[in-house]
């Protein structure tokens, strides 16, 4: 948010927060960014989010891990290292199981933890200031810019107001 204005509304109850993106979303003003304490049902539509698509990369990165553990391990024991243990086939499905889990879960586990970190663009580097006092503690904060919208600043302050706002914080031009 380099070089904008904005304002930051705090709130104490998720209700407050919930009437708050309502009255705003209805009058076509648009919602910079939300900061909550724990998941809110329903948020999600209100801001018009998609659903995300974190679960498809979990899925994807599982196949791969578990076609390429019992890929390596067919061909180790077929091709590359045939060995007779105990009478058993080459290729023994039931012995590559606990590889094959090991590495799905692994794999999985590893590219949705990238893939968030990546796609939320949490890198390592300076902290930045919280938005709000006690922000994700046990208060609620509504970001958003008030020239992005149809309604005036004092319009805002009132529809905040009334939507039960602890504070109204306005920065300008911090990043």
């Amino acid at each position: 948010m380099a070089n904008e204005d904005f304002w930051t509304a705090s709130f104490t109850e998720e209700a407050d927060l919930l009437a708050a993106v309502r009255r705003l979303r209805d009058a076509g003003h648009e919602i910079t960014d939300v900061y909550v304490p724990y998941p809110v049902h329903g948020l999600d539509e209100l801001l018009g989010l998609r659903p995300s698509r974190l679960g498809w990369v979990t899925f994807a990165a599982g196949v791969f891990g578990a076609v390429s553990a019992f890929g390596f391990q067919a061909w180790s024991s077929s091709s590359s290292w045939p060995l007779n243990v105990g009478g058993k086939p080459n290729v023994s499905t039931l012995a590559f199981i606990p590889i094959t889990f090991e590495l799905t879960i692994l794999c999985a586990g590893l590219a949705t933890a990238a893939a968030f970190l990546l796609k939320s663009r949490l890198f390592p580097g300076p902290a930045r200031p919280a938005v709000a006092e006690r922000v994700t503690d046990d208060h609620f904060a509504l970001v958003l810019d008030p020239r992005a919208g149809s309604l005036g600043e004092d319009d805002l302050r009132r529809l905040f107001k009334e939507a039960g706002a602890l504070s109204i914080v306005e920065r300008s031009g911090e990043s």
